[in-house]
Parts: structure tokens; sequence; C-alpha cells
């Protein structure tokens, strides 16, 4: 059973009503038949009040309300039924058949990947999405540790938009938000129906129904030069089935030229991606093409102490800096062993 303190953490709510909520998943998982509002007022604690009362059976109806909404954002499955044929007041339940998970077998370090990628989600605007996840797996009696480590720990990052998008995809609400492309010298308002959002090539995009174009376009997150603003009424617009987010982006992103032209040593046996991508190999000194000195940095972080960057200076320079930036974010966290030969000598 997942603590009050978990709950708290994905609802941000207060302990009194995180202690409520679970109480009813408890109750409604529990029964066969279904409950009305009246008779769950009189089983879950919290609920107390007098049926007489206008006022307060009012204030149980909206807290209620409340309630059923943010099951239904957790994703439990919350049924609607009729209590009985002579009955109209509608009951409620959750069938245990659509809670349970099927028998899921996890080894160690499975385990520990599935709780560190829900620790990174909960930095990208994804933490009740992540938290949900681990409830449910936990639920099905899978032990993931959210503290677990597999010795490096990748750290994701998104644009301050990121979350507004999501949210804005989620309540099926068109945005606007000013975009700016390197050709123009000035941002430009855009209206969208995003449709979802998707990394392609370490960077952000969002896919949708341009509404000034009548036409699907993506835009990179990171060109959007103010906040991201919902227009419009939610549930306006349904997106269509089976739509390839990533195809979309891959045909209208522009051409990545590789400019850069970088040396790296790598470890005896090690980092088969960074030579399975080299243009030259010789021994374990590979020489590789990239378009952007950071986010190629990054992705040379992640073989850790496997490969040393020789050349450019550049390059070597923004790898210490991201290594700075981890270390002071982390310090407890990051094994120093790890830390790329000779990166900061």
């Amino acid at each position: 059973m997942t603590s009050d303190a978990e709950w708290a953490s994905v609802l941000g709510v207060s302990r009194s009503r995180t202690e409520r909520l679970v109480n009813l998943v408890i109750c409604l998982l529990s029964t066969r038949r279904y409950l009305t509002a009246a008779q769950i007022a009189e089983i879950v604690p919290g609920y107390e009040h007098d049926p007489a009362d206008p006022r307060q059976h009012e204030a149980f109806q909206r807290k209620f309300e409340r309630d059923k909404a943010a099951l239904r954002e957790l994703g439990l499955p919350l049924e609607t039924g009729s209590v009985s044929a002579f009955d109209p007041e509608p009951g409620y339940r959750i069938a245990r058949r659509d809670y349970a998970l099927p028998e899921i077998l996890l080894e160690p370090d499975e385990a520990a990947a599935v709780g560190i990628a829900a620790r990174l989600w909960r930095h990208a605007g994804l933490a009740a999405a992540a938290s949900s996840g681990l409830f449910k797996l936990r639920a099905a009696g899978i032990d993931v540790d959210p503290h677990a480590s597999l010795g490096v720990e990748p750290v994701v990052t998104v644009d301050p938009e990121f979350t507004s998008l999501t949210t804005a995809i989620r309540n099926r609400q068109a945005v606007s938000f000013e975009y700016r492309v390197p050709s123009r010298d000035h941002a430009t308002t855009r209206r969208l129906q995003p449709w979802g959002v998707v990394c392609w090539r370490g960077r952000w995009y969002v896919v949708g129904h341009d509404l000034d174009r009548e036409a699907v376009r993506c835009f990179r997150i990171s060109r959007m030069t103010g906040p991201v603003r919902p227009i419009g009424k939610p549930g306006s617009y349904t997106p269509p089935e089976g739509v390839d987010l990533i195809g979309h982006v891959a045909r209208f992103s522009e051409p990545v030229e590789h400019s850069g032209r970088a040396t790296v040593r790598l470890r005896s046996g090690r980092g088969a991606g960074i030579r399975r991508w080299a243009e030259q190999i010789t021994g374990d000194v590979a020489v590789l093409r990239y378009s952007d000195t950071e986010d190629f940095a990054r992705w040379l972080l992640g073989y850790g102490a496997d490969v040393e960057v020789l050349d450019p200076p550049e390059l070597r320079q923004t790898m210490i800096r991201l290594l700075e930036e981890t270390l002071q974010r982390y310090p407890a966290a990051v094994d120093t062993a790890l830390t790329p030969a000779g990166a900061a000598q």
C-alpha cells in the first residue's frame, strides 16, 4: 500500500485529504456493488456531515466531486453505474480486474532503472505521471526503489514551456505562443492545437494542428520566446489516432549541418556507441562530426570514464563545465570515479 506521504507528494494536498482519498480507494475496491454518494459518506472517514443541512450537504458534494476527479487523474478506473433498477441515483466502485496489473517480474537492475526514470521525470515536468506509475507497480507487488542507483545517473532537463504544453495536450486545449526562427529577426505569434511533445536529436518539439496555416506543424520548444498561453475551451479538439509524431518532426525539422570535428580517446573495448558513429577510428582514438557543442558534450558525458576528449579545446571546456554543474547539483550522488579520463586536467 502506498504511504500517505507518497499520495500527498503526487496530489499536492493536505494529509487529511490524502487519508480520505486512501480510505475512499479502499472502500471502492472492497465492494462488488455500486455505492451511492450517501452510502460512501457513511462509510469513509472525512465525509461526515448532516444530510439534512443544505450547506453541509453541498460542501460534501463539492468535496466528493474533487476527490473523484483526483482519483481519475491518478489513473484509477472509477466506475459509475446504477445501484438498482429502482434507484436512479448513480453509484461508484473500482473494479479489481481493471485496477490490478498482471504479474510483473523485474530484476534488481531493472527495478533500479525504473526508479531512476521516475526521478528523472520528476525534474522534467511529469511528476504526477511518474509517481502514478510507481503506485501501480507497487500495487502489483513490484519493489521499485526510488533511491536506487546504477552507478551513473543522467539528468533530464526540459524547456520552461514543457509543462504548459503537456497540460494543454492533456486538456485538449489550443495554445498561443511567440516563436522565432533563425531566418527572422523577430518572433511571430502562433496558434496551435497540440497533439504531443517528442524529443528528436536531443531537442524537444511539439506537434499539432496550426490554426493559422490550417496544416500540421511542429515547433522546437526552445525557440518559443514567451510563455505558452491556453486559448479556447478544454476538450475543443481531438488529435488524430495513430499519428506519427516523430515522423512529422523528422520531415519538418531543418537538416543538421555537422560542421564540428572532435577527436576522442576511448577505453579499450568500451564506447560501442561512439565507435559506431565515428567517421574514423585508429585503435582507440575516434574522430566524429557534430553540430552543436553543448548537445554533443552531453552525449559524450553519458559514456562516463570511457571517453576523453582530445580536441577541440572548446568541447573539452564544455564537458568540464557540465561536470562541475553536475557536481554542484548532486554532490553526494556523483562518483568521482566516473569522471571522464583527463577531463579536469
